[in-house]
């Protein structure tokens, strides 16, 4: 019987030592060290010999190799196409994270259901087909090609891959699956490293895609060691808050397309829907007259889309300790634009409690938001409203200017889209923009520029 010894495995870059120690030696990470099982004689460690494919690749020079457009498979599904960088890329390994009951497993298995014509098999580690069956009803689509497997260990798995040859597999989730090559337990950091690899080589000699769902730790990274967003071609964080409708797709990372692209949807009875056009759901229509309010023109990767930011300041309830909060916004920048309030436009807010809320449960880093976000502090700290037929957009500096943002033009017809009569932008933002638009352009240098115009 083999003797068992426990090492420890590093849980950022999967580093094995054999003793705690509080530092990493290889990425340096302070109490990253985590205690496992293993096998001590080498020769009961299993090889993986498994093979996908007769023909091996072979070696060639750089300037024979075809530089081509890769081929993807439609998704169905724009929001998911939009940030995989146009569809899925066959042979391509990619993993989804995000908070339970978020709806990650909703997402993977409505696409499938969608993909009428390929051949999916979707291998479930947590929920049973039952329960697979009944959220596939609630979603409200039929399709034969789509297959259920209740499984977690990874041979069975691949014998079943072998059996039906799916075109697409999917993984709920990495940390559920186990190798008998391991003798740790499911969700360690050995075996997700061990099977993470194993499918990579799968999806990489048959050039069958593999959607894995992966955990997430309480500080919202991918569970497991940091080599397995190394390992997969795609990360995708799938995010929101449990009590907003919205979910937002980012890709962390991404070998075929942009990691600058967002997928917007929302959750409702039958499923996730994807929200096409969010700058309408985005907006309240009936703040007219209410201070507080302003309405930013933003861009998140090439989609320009309109969004309400709310501000509420009072007077500080405990003396000289006036607070600072910010939800869906950096509030680390949010107090570099009250000190720029304070020092450029002489409004005294120290002694201030400043709230500050991006509507919708969004989070964006767009800089074009700033001239928004003081505007929305000020018309709060002056009980004025900004009118509701104005929009702005605008980066601020330290100097109080007001920088130019990109993709202006995209800004501007969004808002004349939705029926805004005013836009105020960066000036000098406005060279070479030669579209004719029925929207009202006010350029501003400066903060107190523009809010001359808001409140005169």
């Amino acid at each position: 019987m083999a003797k068992l010894k426990s090492t420890y495995f590093c849980t950022n870059c999967g580093n094995e030592s054999p003793k705690w120690m509080g530092k990493c030696p290889a990425c340096g990470e302070w109490g990253s060290l985590v205690e496992e099982l293993v096998r001590k004689d080498a020769s009961s460690r299993i090889t993986d010999t498994r093979s996908f494919e007769s023909v091996k690749s072979q070696p060639l020079p750089l300037r024979e190799i075809r530089a081509e457009q890769e081929p993807r498979i439609d998704m169905n599904d724009e929001e998911l196409n939009r940030v995989l960088g146009g569809g899925l890329v066959p042979a391509s390994l990619v993993l989804i994270g995000g908070e339970p009951g978020i709806g990650k497993s909703t997402l993977v298995l409505q696409t499938m259901l969608k993909l009428g014509e390929i051949r999916t098999l979707y291998v479930s580690g947590e929920e049973s087909a039952r329960q697979l069956k009944l959220r596939a009803d609630r979603i409200g689509i039929e399709n034969d090609n789509c297959l259920i497997v209740c499984e977690t260990n990874l041979d069975e798995i691949f014998k079943h891959i072998k059996n039906i040859s799916p075109q697409l597999v999917i993984v709920d989730s990495i940390q559920t699956v186990y190798s008998d090559a391991m003798e740790s337990s499911p969700g360690s950091i050995s075996q997700v490293r061990e099977c993470a690899a194993s499918i990579l080589k799968y999806a990489k000699q048959t050039g069958t895609p593999v959607v894995l769902i992966g955990h997430i730790t309480k500080e919202g990274n991918i569970a497991g060691p940091k080599v397995l967003e190394h390992i997969v071609d795609t990360v995708l964080q799938f995010e929101g808050d449990q009590h907003y409708m919205y979910r937002i797709l980012r890709s962390i990372k991404n070998r075929f397309g942009s990691t600058s692209e967002l997928g917007i949807y929302e959750m409702n009875q039958s499923g996730l829907r994807e929200v096409n056009n969010p700058s309408e759901l985005l907006l309240t229509q009936n703040h007219e007259g209410l201070s507080g309010v302003a309405i930013s023109a933003v861009i998140e990767g090439i989609r320009p889309f309109l969004i309400e930011t709310q501000a509420l300041v009072s007077t500080a309830a405990y003396g000289g300790n006036p607070q600072r909060s910010a939800t869906g916004f950096d509030i680390r920048r949010m107090n570099m634009l009250l000190a720029v309030l304070e020092k450029r436009a002489g409004f005294k807010l120290a002694q201030k409690d400043v709230f500050l809320n991006i509507a919708g449960g969004l989070r964006v880093n767009d800089p074009g938001m700033d001239l928004a976000v003081i505007s929305s502090v000020l018309s709060s700290s002056l009980d004025m409203a900004v009118d509701r037929d104005t929009c702005l957009t605008g980066e601020v500096g330290l100097s109080g200017e007001i920088r130019p943002v990109n993709r202006i033009e995209q800004r501007i017809t969004e808002a004349e889209k939705l029926g805004f009569s005013r836009i105020i932008v960066p000036a000098n933002n406005l060279k070479g923009f030669k579209s004719k638009v029925k929207i009202e352009i006010a350029q501003v240098k400066k903060v107190s520029d523009a809010f001359r115009l808001l409140f005169s």
